[in-house]
């Protein structure tokens, strides 16, 4: 074969500039993790705030044991609570953006506003009610407590993103469907369910980020450590007279370990799904 065949594509000095760039930024985010890592890996003597950037004297990952044995149970109860409230939160939302989108009716339009507008509620404005109202469920203090807070002010952005994206699902779709017999659920079973895989990787990967992260909802209805996320209880590693630095950098490192596995994994259909319209109006 002659070279001819293969020509070699030369990059223009703009490509490599941009791309220069483009590293550079993507260095500089990295900073953050580069710095927990290796306070991380370091003594207790070690950790010295002029000294932050330097590199450790040796491997040690006592400070990530320690982390790991404080915060093993706390991450279980962060996936018992972000898994269910993520497929709850999701499957709600498509069904909602299946009806509001295809089976439009009489105030459809200002009840997706309404269902928006829980978007930009505050979550300190109603606290007191949410406490109350997890009381009287008998939930308050639980794991099912806090997955059903997530499900409801996770609906209004799940709503959203569905709506949009089975809004570029041809009618005439649904339209032949319901010609030949099928109903609500056997179109939305049959069609709208195989179509909505890009969407529901969008809304699966923004509704565990949301969830995992969230600090205030698991602070202030569990009120046990047994019962607690770990946002929560890798706030509760600093002591009461010092703070093990290394320690509290190792385990904030493994909280961020999952939404960075996520994102690593399904980076690329997450880019997918919002060129394909998920978060386009």
């Amino acid at each position: 074969m002659s070279a001819r065949q293969f020509p070699v594509r030369r990059l223009r000095p703009t490509r490599l500039a941009m791309y220069a760039v483009m590293v550079g930024f993507a260095l500089f985010y990295l900073l953050p993790v580069y710095l927990m890592f290796i306070t991380g890996m370091k003594s207790f003597e070690e950790v010295n705030i002029s000294r932050m950037w330097d590199l450790p004297s040796g491997l040690r990952f006592d400070s990530f044991i320690a982390a790991w044995n404080t915060l093993e149970r706390s991450f279980l109860n962060s996936f018992q609570m972000v898994i269910p409230a993520t497929i709850i939160s999701s499957l709600l939302g498509s069904l909602n953006g299946y009806v509001l989108s295809k089976w439009r009716f009489r105030g459809s339009d200002a009840l997706f506003t309404a269902i928006l507008f829980g978007m930009f509620i505050p979550y300190q404005s109603i606290l007191i009610p949410l406490v109350l109202t997890l009381q009287r469920l008998g939930l308050y203090g639980s794991i099912p407590g806090l997955i059903l807070t997530h499900v409801v002010y996770g609906i209004p952005i799940t709503t959203l993103i569905f709506r949009n994206y089975y809004a570029s699902i041809p009618t005439e779709l649904l339209e032949a469907a319901k010609v030949d017999g099928a109903g609500f659920f056997t179109i939305y079973r049959r069609i709208i369910l195989p179509l909505s895989a890009t969407g529901f990787v969008v809304v699966a990967i923004w509704q565990f980020t949301s969830i995992w992260n969230e600090f205030l909802f698991g602070l202030v209805i569990t009120n046990s450590p047994q019962e607690r996320p770990v946002t929560v209880a890798l706030q509760n590693i600093a002591g009461s007279q010092y703070t093990m630095w290394n320690v509290q950098m190792a385990g904030a490192l493994l909280v961020a370990l999952p939404t960075l596995l996520v994102y690593v994994l399904l980076g690329r259909y997450f880019l997918r799904g919002l060129l394909a319209g998920s978060l386009k109006g």
